[in-house]
């Protein structure tokens, strides 16, 4: 483990809490990205469209994916990749296709739960709405109701005696359903209440992919403000991180860059990757591939770059817990601002290995940021990440890591207020070369 000073730099936090806010959604997530990658020279290029040789800064945008790459002078067909790797979706509640409903007076919305999510942290939190609409001409609109909207209430404690001693325990159908006013319930009212919001005419939407967020704003916390608590780190904080890691790259003399650093973060690795922006989907390959042959090449080079090309996977881990302790395993303890973490798995829901551990590990001291090791007790199971999925399907080599976190899959995370800079930090020296 390096045991190089931390360096810390607020001004890079202070960007996460404002990103954080801006992106209640993957799709507000990838379209904060791309301004910041806008602002640092990139320019979007269509899928449809056909891509050309031109050096500079790209990128890609799908639905609550972004794939951004920066093309140095001198680079050849088959230069590898150095790719940073993310997601940009959470647990959360998703609105369901038929949202109106209620009973008693109360207007409720119908939710599904998306992903692992602890339910018990979104009662009683006062929730805005956001997500994307789609319109009848097959445009797309962003809308973010960041305000108190709706609310999950709990039930008092006078109703539910054993809530304290034996456990709360909640029915995900029955007991996870917003309100959102009083009155008879309206078939179509949410849709008419977003249009208006987003300033269209209902008539016009005919989708959406619409979610609530906790409007509480993420804050530093603790006596000496060394925490960070908000919403979505997991998994913007690396998204952030690595949208900030490949601008600074880009910015860089390109003969300093003897790889084509990427950034890849996908939608919907919460509930297994498996769609056309998610990291078992073709995006990356696809990507990747166009580039290469762009730039005249053949299936051999195609072949050469994936063979040289690394990927570090970076998601949050798991802090020690103090109330806790004996969930973790016994000689490995990430703690918050002791810098970055490697993740590691033998069975592979991780994609560390040793030799992917030596790439981090240089990038860490190149940095001169301080490292740490995560492996979950044996008696508990591991989850898993977008790592072992890139690895296998694309054939490259791919390294676990990310900063360790107390809270995650709760709608309010926290984590070292240090970390995030960390972690960019690693990730630039990584993309760098």
């Amino acid at each position: 483990m390096s045991t190089s000073p931390a360096r810390f730099d607020r001004g890079h936090t202070d960007d996460l809490m404002t990103f954080l806010m801006a992106s209640p959604s993957p799709y507000h997530a990838v379209a904060s990205a791309a301004a910041r990658l806008a602002e640092a020279g990139f320019q979007e290029v269509e899928e449809t469209a056909e891509w050309d040789a031109t050096t500079g800064g790209k990128y890609v945008l799908r639905g609550g994916a972004i794939v951004a790459w920066y093309v140095p002078e001198g680079a050849t067909a088959h230069t590898p990749f150095r790719i940073a790797g993310a997601h940009t979706d959470s647990p959360n509640l998703r609105v369901k296709p038929l949202p109106d409903t209620g009973a008693y007076g109360w207007r409720q919305i119908a939710v599904e739960i998306y992903g692992g999510t602890l339910l018990n942290t979104w009662l009683d939190r006062d929730l805005g709405l956001a997500g994307r609409i789609s319109l009848r001409d097959g445009t797309h609109r962003l809308v973010n109701i960041d305000r108190p909207l709706l609310r999950v209430p709990q039930l008092a404690v006078h109703l539910d005696r054993s809530a304290n001693t034996d456990g709360l325990k909640l029915d995900r159908q029955k007991h996870m359903q917003p309100i959102w006013g009083l009155g008879e319930v309206e078939e179509g009212d949410l849709i008419r209440f977003v249009a208006e919001e987003a300033g269209v005419d209902a008539a016009d939407v005919i989708g959406w992919d619409l979610m609530p967020h906790a409007v509480e704003p993420p804050a530093y916390l603790g006596r000496d403000r060394e925490l960070l608590a908000g919403p979505r780190m997991d998994n913007l904080l690396s998204v952030h991180a690595a949208t900030a890691a490949l601008a600074a790259v880009a910015g860089r003399p390109d003969d300093e860059l003897p790889y084509i650093p990427v950034l890849a973060a996908f939608d919907h690795e919460e509930n297994g990757s498996q769609s056309d922006t998610g990291a078992d989907g073709p995006l990356l390959g696809t990507v990747l591939e166009r580039t290469v042959f762009a730039r005249g090449g053949s299936y051999e080079d195609r072949a050469r770059a994936f063979a040289g090309t690394i990927c570090l996977s970076s998601d949050t881990g798991h802090a020690i817990h103090p109330n806790y302790a004996e969930r973790h395993d016994p000689t490995h303890h990430p703690v918050a601002n002791g810098g970055p973490i490697l993740k590691v798995n033998v069975n592979m829901r991780y994609a560390t290995d040793g030799s992917g551990r030596a790439v981090f590990a240089a990038a860490c001291e190149k940095a001169g940021v301080p490292w740490q090791t995560f492996v979950s007790n044996n008696a508990m199971p591991c989850g898993t990440t977008i790592g072992p999925i890139t690895a296998a399907r694309h054939g490259i080599q791919t390294v676990d890591i990310g900063v360790a976190i107390l809270s995650m899959h709760s709608a309010r995370e926290l984590c070292g207020a240090d970390d995030p800079y960390l972690l960019a930090n690693a990730l630039a020296a990584f993309l760098a070369g």
